[in-house]
């Protein structure tokens, strides 16, 4: 390992802006697939739908099921006429949760929200990280977690990540999930999971041995490394669920495939603590290589973000930048809604 490997701006390259895809390619197995081969250091370039073509029978697929919940929602404050922007965290406990609001707010103030204006909301503490603690009522009784998924189910809107610099639509709602989705909590879709269409997933089901863990994807994922040394980089922290079946293939010697950077990070987690459930705050780069995990699908990521360390992990930091450079030279569509990436 060298000092490069740790200088946070190696993990920088320069994408341009019309290489950010804002919008799905459909059929999803006409996306693009760059398949690289760590022994050889070889790069194929195929699409989607020869995805299993690559992937050798004995491997066991492990994927992530979190569900995207509308998590951006909008309230008047009561007594006012300002209007706020909020983002959905997580809950705290049964009474307490954690939000995000564009703009000024202050401890003691009340919205009530739009869509739903018999739900208020009262910050009850700001956090040194900017974040609200709240609590969320209708008719000064608490709402439950599940009772609030319901509320912002009918009031909110699907978080898409800042930089397709757009608001969601109806489309995103079913573009933004993936067909085996089913525990909400995510703020972030596991970009890679957006690939499989129907007939891929079937094929897989059919050919393969898999299993899901679920790993509540949060807004850290879309934040950038602050630190010039990545090893002092504060992780963010996701709940994370390990299924019995995902268990006994992570505990088997059988070789594994996770499908997204949010599987691989749930694999690695339950590898080094063994708990079935708890916040998963595992940092895998060139420092801390995967153990467990033996192959990745995943997407093409942001500079100098936790994500491109995680690949950075697998293959290196100088194979990481050749492979993305050459990505750029060839079009490839990035970031949540882009082309793909397969390591071997």
């Amino acid at each position: 390992m060298s000092d490069i490997e740790r200088n946070t701006t190696s993990y920088n390259f320069h994408l341009p802006k019309e290489l950010i895809a804002t919008e799905p390619l459909y059929p999803k197995e006409n996306a693009r697939l760059l398949v690289y081969e760590r022994e050889r250091g070889s790069i194929i370039h195929s699409t989607f739908g020869n995805l299993f073509d690559f992937i050798p029978r004995d491997f066991r697929i492990i994927l992530n099921d979190t569900k995207v919940i509308k998590a951006r929602f909008y309230a008047f404050r009561i007594g006012g006429d300002s209007k706020r922007e909020f983002l959905y965290h997580e809950a705290l406990d049964s009474n307490t949760h954690l939000v995000q609001i564009k703009g000024r707010s202050r401890i003691g103030d009340c919205y009530a929200l739009i869509g739903d204006e018999s739900v208020s909301l009262e910050i009850l503490h700001i956090r040194d990280d900017g974040l609200r603690l709240v609590r969320f009522c209708r008719d000064n009784i608490n709402l439950s977690y599940g009772d609030l998924l319901l509320v912002l189910q009918k009031c909110g809107e699907i978080p898409l990540p800042p930089y397709m610099k757009r608001k969601a639509n109806s489309k995103d709602e079913i573009d933004y999930q993936s067909i085996f989705a089913s525990k909400q909590g995510a703020l972030a879709a596991p970009t890679a999971s957006l690939h499989f269409s129907p007939a891929m997933y079937d094929y897989m089901k059919a050919h393969f041995k898999h299993a899901f863990v679920t790993l509540h994807v949060g807004a850290g994922t879309f934040k950038g490394v602050s630190t010039d040394d990545i090893l002092e980089h504060k992780m963010h922290s996701e709940h994370c669920i390990i299924s019995n079946k995902a268990s006994e293939i992570i505990n088997s010697g059988d070789r594994i495939l996770c499908v997204g950077t949010t599987a691989a990070r749930s694999v690695e987690w339950f590898a080094e603590h063994k708990k079935m459930e708890g916040k998963n705050d595992i940092f895998l780069n060139p420092f801390n290589r995967p153990k467990r995990v033996n192959a990745l699908l995943t997407n093409f990521h942001l500079p100098q973000s936790s994500l491109i360390m995680l690949v950075s992990s697998m293959i290196g930091l100088e194979e990481t930048i050749r492979v993305y450079k050459e990505a750029i030279e060839l079009r490839y569509r990035f970031y949540s809604y882009g082309d793909g990436m397969l390591i071997l």
